[in-house]
């Protein structure tokens, strides 16, 4: 009996300490769902998160995939980018990724936590990936040379932030993350495209050099542009589906 009582403290014991970021994670979204989720009346909460950047960018500006883009900020958060989007349904990636496809993401609603992995440590990884994990519409990955430690993306909106427990973190996506009322592609899909397109396991890499002389602008001429529009606004067959509590925006 006593043996019993002893295995059943350690099974608990071990569960309250395996849960704990994720019961912690939990509080953090309560609180921010509170204060931070859209309505009629605040379409944009996110105004309200103190040092946060919001730019206007015109939607569905598409280069080829040998092109580069002159962002105006980095990490980019809107402007021309690749016609084919990054997965962006609950994937960390380990390594960094093309910024031009993961700008195409945000076009359709997701948010994208980049950090510097110079200044995390693992334990600080931990607690932003339990926010991305298995979440529709989100997606992280490492960004050599970010000018801090942590930095959120969404379509025209940018946070950056030190700590990993920054409460602004969870404003930041309660009030962006698949809000209709401040990214342009409404039937966007997160789901990787497929074979020749995105490929989530084999992704293209984040490059740090500089853009060059023939670099696309952000304001670009038409002739800059590609026509191809790769499926854009098309989700897969199977496709995701809306976020929870959303309508299904896919079928007019």
């Amino acid at each position: 009996m006593v043996a019993i009582v002893a295995l059943a403290a350690v099974v608990f014991g071990y569960y309250l300490v395996e849960s704990a970021p994720q019961r912690a994670q939990e509080q953090r979204e309560e609180a921010a769902a509170a204060e931070f989720t859209p309505t009629a009346d605040n379409p944009d909460p996110s105004e309200d998160i103190e040092g946060i950047t919001i730019e206007s960018y015109d939607p569905g500006q598409h280069i080829q995939r040998d092109q580069r883009v002159d962002y105006d900020h980095s990490p980019p958060f809107g402007g021309p980018h690749e016609g084919t989007w990054a997965a962006c349904n609950g994937i960390v990636y380990p390594e960094g990724v093309r910024s031009e496809n993961m700008v195409h993401s945000l076009e359709h609603g997701a948010v994208w936590i980049a950090y510097n992995p110079d200044e995390l440590d693992a334990e600080e990884r931990e607690q932003l990936e339990v926010r991305v994990e298995g979440r529709p519409y989100t997606m992280m990955s490492p960004y050599p040379g970010l000018d801090a430690p942590i930095s959120l993306q969404s379509w025209g909106h940018q946070l950056k932030v030190e700590d990993a427990d920054d409460e602004r973190i969870d404003q930041f996506i309660v009030a962006l993350r698949r809000n209709t009322n401040t990214y342009p592609e409404a039937r966007g899909t997160c789901d990787a495209l497929g074979p020749g397109q995105f490929d989530p396991d084999n992704p293209p890499p984040f490059d740090p050099t500089p853009p060059g002389d023939d670099a696309v602008p952000m304001n670009p001429d038409q002739s800059e542009l590609t026509s191809e529009d790769a499926m854009d606004d098309q989700p897969p067959e199977g496709g995701q589906p809306p976020a929870e509590g959303e309508p299904d925006d896919s079928e007019e």
